[in-house]
């Protein structure tokens, strides 16, 4: 199934499409910043100042079976939207347990990779409208750094929220760095040094998320950690 598509350029599509020949040769990524794009949000002096940075992408990763870190985002959960899904390991661990699961992503690679695997999972982006199950997710992921998508973390957060049942929640794994909260523009480069075409993109910390929950009309109501990783749960604030 696609839905309405929404025309904002988006992670690793375009250009040579490396994301796409990852996915199915299970290749490392690099997360390119376009130089002098860095937006800080969180006040930190220096970080814009700083021009290009990478980060480094496992693509086999998402590829893989949930880890016991991935199953904590869904402990206790009645049903599961995974925003950005990838191939959808998180929906595929959903199902296992029993779950109304669906994922959603813009990449058309990862949604047949995902649909031949018999996973139930959309193409298109989560601002698109119309997703199916508006309103009655009892939690949304956003996993993997995908607070990331759209470059603006309130709105995603809003929107996110916009999908969730009265008693949902959405989880957010933050940025290693507490503080971290930047917006740029990037492009996906694989180690043949095929790129993407430059879409926006953020990353955001824990202590920073608060911020952004806060002007979506949510807060944080629970912090973890696991296996080196941080997620937050978040709520309509009250």
């Amino acid at each position: 199934m696609t839905i309405a598509s929404d025309p904002r350029p988006t992670f690793g599509s375009g250009g040579a499409e490396p994301y796409a020949r990852a996915l199915r040769r299970e290749g490392l990524l690099q997360l390119v910043r376009s130089p002098g794009s860095t937006r800080e949000r969180g006040g930190r002096p220096g970080d814009a100042a700083r021009g290009t940075a990478q980060a480094a992408f496992d693509v086999a990763r998402w590829s893989a079976d949930a880890d016991a870190a991935d199953l904590t985002t869904i402990d206790d959960a009645r049903s599961v939207l995974d925003i950005g899904c990838g191939p959808a390991r998180m929906v595929r661990a959903a199902v296992d347990r029993g779950l109304d699961a669906l994922g959603v992503d813009v990449s058309v690679t990862a949604v047949a990779m995902a649909v031949d695997a018999g996973l139930p999972v959309v193409a298109g982006s989560v601002f698109d409208a119309g997703l199916p199950g508006e309103g009655s997710w009892h939690v949304a992921l956003l996993l993997d750094g995908n607070i990331g998508i759209g470059g603006d973390p309130t709105a995603l957060v809003r929107r996110a929220s916009s999908v969730l049942s009265t008693d949902g929640s959405v989880v957010v794994e933050t940025a290693p760095d507490a503080r971290a909260d930047v917006a740029y523009d990037a492009q996906v480069v694989d180690e043949q040094g095929r790129a993407s075409a430059t879409f926006p993109w953020a990353e955001v910390g824990r202590e920073a998320l608060g911020r952004h929950a806060a002007a979506a009309g949510l807060r944080v109501a629970q912090t973890w950690s696991a296996s080196g990783r941080t997620f937050c749960r978040l709520v309509t604030a009250r």
